[in-house]
């Protein structure tokens, strides 16, 4: 599918590039080969691309004097059907625990969409989710292909603190807190993992592109990850695909 992008400045050293909007994974798909398109023809001239659901944003080393010329090359270099079948993406499994005394909405979001718990786990464990770009925390995690029936929108009162590792659901996107928050989204459950350490090599261990599937464990289990992880005796399961 081709698609119709809009290029605009953002500021004086950065060019905004956006598709359609819509949370898609053939869109995805063609905008990630452009970021790789663009991070190996201009690599001497950018300093990073950032990538979102639908959009590019590009940041030069200095400020675009002439953003005609800028986004000339940036269309020559853009392919429409293009979709790069070298990248190794990962499916990480990620354990969770939906538990009421972990998860201070669970029960709640149970009641509203007229579904057991053991249902509504079902439900969040069967999907493969995509990760489409990590903002607005770091190592929070953006996931599209959340089913439509677990779909539900923020709460109208933010909470004020939710726990690092809480698995949540804001309208149709479900997503894990990498670190204590303020939110808005429901909480559903909470998983042992940490999402970001400065301290390793590449921070946060998921990139755009891969895929996440949850996996319910029971409050043993959590604790039994939890005590492993802080043994540094634990290894994530992930499989590449």
């Amino acid at each position: 599918m081709e698609y119709k992008l809009q290029y605009k400045r953002y500021s004086e050293n950065a060019i905004l590039i956006e598709w359609p909007s819509e949370i898609d994974e053939n869109l995805h798909q063609n905008l990630l080969c452009f970021k790789k398109i663009i991070e190996t023809e201009l690599v001497k001239l950018i300093v990073e691309v950032i990538s979102g659901y639908n959009s590019l944003l590009i940041v030069y080393h200095v400020p675009i004097n002439n953003i005609y010329d800028k986004i000339s090359l940036l269309k020559s270099l853009y392919l429409p059907n293009a979709v790069d079948d070298t990248v190794k993406n990962v499916l990480w499994k990620i354990p969770v625990c939906y538990s009421p005394t972990l998860a201070q909405d669970l029960e709640q979001f149970s009641k509203v969409k007229s579904m057991t718990i053991n249902e509504l786990i079902s439900l969040h464990t069967a999907t493969r989710y995509r990760v489409y770009f990590i903002g607005f925390l770091p190592g929070f995690l953006y996931l599209g292909g959340l089913d439509k029936k677990l779909h539900l929108p923020r709460k109208k009162s933010p909470s004020l603190n939710i726990r690092k590792g809480s698995v949540a659901i804001g309208g149709n996107q479900t997503g894990i807190y990498p670190m204590n928050s303020p939110g808005g989204w429901h909480v559903i459950g909470e998983s042992p993992v940490s999402f970001f350490d400065v301290n390793n090599n590449v921070p946060c261990f998921a990139k755009p592109g891969d895929l996440v599937q949850f996996v319910s464990v029971d409050i043993e289990e959590y604790n039994d990850i939890s005590s492993r992880i802080v043994e540094s005796d634990y290894q994530l399961e992930s499989i590449v695909l």
